[in-house]
């Protein structure tokens, strides 16, 4: 998800009241869904923490698309590169510096779309959190940015070993953007190399998103993937302008998405009241036949909300397995989580020690 609806997101959940604590039944609950790999443990969008998600048992992992200048599909969190790559170090590209308008935003920097993947394979990933996460630090520079074929071919590799159906959840990152002022088709792009990887059908284990709604309107017509709205606290789809998230999530606006779409993925202050209830958002998106997906639930202090937290360390670890149990009482489908092998512990019903469970105890 792009950073100003995560940033949105953390400043409104941060304003949650302490919550009535639900205890999770084991065995029960939402679809862990890895969000951008286990991006708590890993840097984000490597192989490394695509297979970590994996192996804790995640059911679906979560790459953000972008392509290169010769239509490659490889993950990143934006297009930019310098947040997640040592590319602002490399003296061989500065020429490659640009300052694009993107999604009614300016941003600087060195873009995915102006590197061919020959090009991308020489730039090594770094830490996009690096004062939360320093763990992930040592991590610097061992890994290469992934295509997304390689992610599929990790995948079914897995399925191999393992046995078990490991799903897909990949997310086009400005397809508007790329599409009408870079001339790459995202949607093109990733119908394509499903289709080559094997996957079809409205059984497949694949959901489809984007905060924008012509391209999840062209996947409906074109294929019959599992499709996910995503709709953040504040803003609109980049290419619809005039329209507000808050208007989808009216009862009219989720009607309008069911006819597209299978599912929303919404910021999680949009689910939960400030007593930690479910909010009418839940229930209206069931009445349209909507699943209902989460993001993102993670570890640390600073994306709790404060009644959570742990000490005054922002990357201190705080009481996320509360937050899961809200979101499993308020009848959440499915989570995005950075870190799935927690996500899972709460899931299988496992106390969080030093935090607050239900009746009193600790």
């Amino acid at each position: 998800m792009g950073r100003r609806f995560l940033i949105a997101a953390a400043a409104a959940l941060a304003a949650l009241a302490a919550p009535p604590l639900v205890a999770q039944p084991a065995g029960e609950g939402m679809l862990v869904i890895a969000h951008r790999g286990a991006s708590g443990e890993r840097p984000e969008h490597t192989l490394a923490a695509y297979e970590r998600a994996i192996d804790a048992g995640a059911d679906y992992i979560e790459p953000d698309l972008v392509a290169t200048s010769d239509l490659v599909l490889v993950a990143r969190h934006e297009n930019e590169l310098s947040d997640t790559t040592d590319v602002a170090s490399r003296e061989e590209f500065e020429d490659r510096r640009r300052s694009k308008e993107i999604d009614g935003q300016l941003v600087s920097g060195w873009f995915a779309e102006d590197f061919t993947l020959a090009e991308l394979r020489t730039l090594r990933v770094v830490e996009r959190l690096p004062s939360v996460r320093p763990g992930n630090v040592g991590y610097d520079t061992l890994y290469q940015i992934p295509t997304f074929a390689e992610i599929v071919r990790l995948v079914r590799a897995k399925e191999a070993e393992t046995g078990r159906t490991i799903g897909i959840y990949p997310e086009l990152k400005h397809p508007n953007f790329l599409l009408q002022y870079e001339g790459i088709d995202t949607v093109d792009l990733l119908v394509l190399a499903l289709r080559e990887a094997g996957y079809a059908g409205a059984d497949a284990p694949v959901f489809l998103q984007s905060f924008e709604i012509a391209p999840l309107k062209r996947l409906a017509q074109r294929t019959d993937f599992r499709l996910i709205q995503l709709v953040a606290p504040e803003g609109g789809p980049a290419d619809e302008p005039a329209m507000r998230y808050s208007e989808m999530l009216t009862p009219t606006g989720l009607a309008e998405i069911a006819t597209y779409a299978d599912g929303i993925g919404a910021a999680i202050p949009l689910l939960l009241a400030p007593d930690g209830s479910a909010t009418p958002v839940v229930a209206d998106a069931k009445a349209a036949g909507l699943a209902v997906h989460a993001w993102t639930l993670r570890k640390e202090n600073v994306f709790l909300p404060a009644p959570l937290r742990l000490g005054t360390n922002e990357g201190t670890i705080g009481c996320d397995a509360t937050l899961y149990a809200m979101l499993a009482a308020a009848g959440i489908d499915g989570v995005f989580a950075d870190d799935p092998a927690r996500a899972l512990d709460w899931r299988g019903g496992a106390a969080q020690p030093g935090c607050a469970m239900p009746g009193g105890a600790r």
